[in-house]
């Protein structure tokens, strides 16, 4: 005869607190995403790393490796293309953070150059404290504060430090200002409107 004998197995449970400040929620590496809204395609997002931080004091997502962004009209046209060295999006702010070497392209061709961005979505409008560089087709306009609408159109820089005639050889193509730098008008900023 033969008596077998089922033991119960000890569970051990560890608790532990994982600090959400420190340790992502969600973690994606080689990330291509479209975002939409209200049924329509507006952003395409393309990072090699995405941290979702949903239960921090302060909800947020970052882009530490980098960030490529799309955005685009109602036609899926795109509106714009930003590129930046690391990105920091506060969800209930609908703010996103640009930093290190920020480059953004709108639908006109003109390029815009700053160490650090601000994309206000619920106000709609983009913004920086830092040295903003402007190349249009006809000069650049390079200075200190910039506040623009979202689709980059309608800008003014503050506190602008040179405006520089382009040839057409220029800076956009490779080239360089055509030399006969204009100084800066008696106002700190200068607006333009596309």
């Amino acid at each position: 005869m033969a008596i077998t004998a089922c033991k119960e197995e000890k569970k051990e449970f560890l608790s532990g607190r994982i600090n959400p400040e420190v340790f992502p929620t969600m973690m994606t590496r080689d990330v291509e995403t479209l975002i939409s809204d209200s049924g329509i395609t507006r952003y395409r997002i393309i990072s090699p790393l995405w941290l979702v931080f949903d239960e921090a004091k302060v909800p947020h997502w970052r882009f530490p490796d980098g960030l490529n962004l799309e955005k685009f009209d109602d036609l899926m046209r795109r509106d714009a293309t930003v590129r930046c060295d690391s990105a920091t999006y506060f969800k209930l702010e609908e703010l996103w953070r640009l930093d290190g070497n920020v480059r953004i392209a709108n639908v006109a061709k003109e390029k815009f150059l700053t160490n650090q961005l601000f994309w206000d979505q619920q106000n709609h409008k983009i913004y920086s404290d830092s040295f903003i560089h402007i190349e249009k087709s006809d000069r650049i306009i390079e200075g200190y504060g910039f506040v623009s609408d979202e689709q980059l159109t309608n800008y003014t820089v503050n506190n602008v430090s040179g405006i520089f005639p382009v040839s057409d050889e220029g800076p956009m193509f490779g080239g360089a200002p055509s030399g006969d730098a204009a100084a800066p008008s008696a106002a700190d900023s200068i607006s333009a409107v596309r």
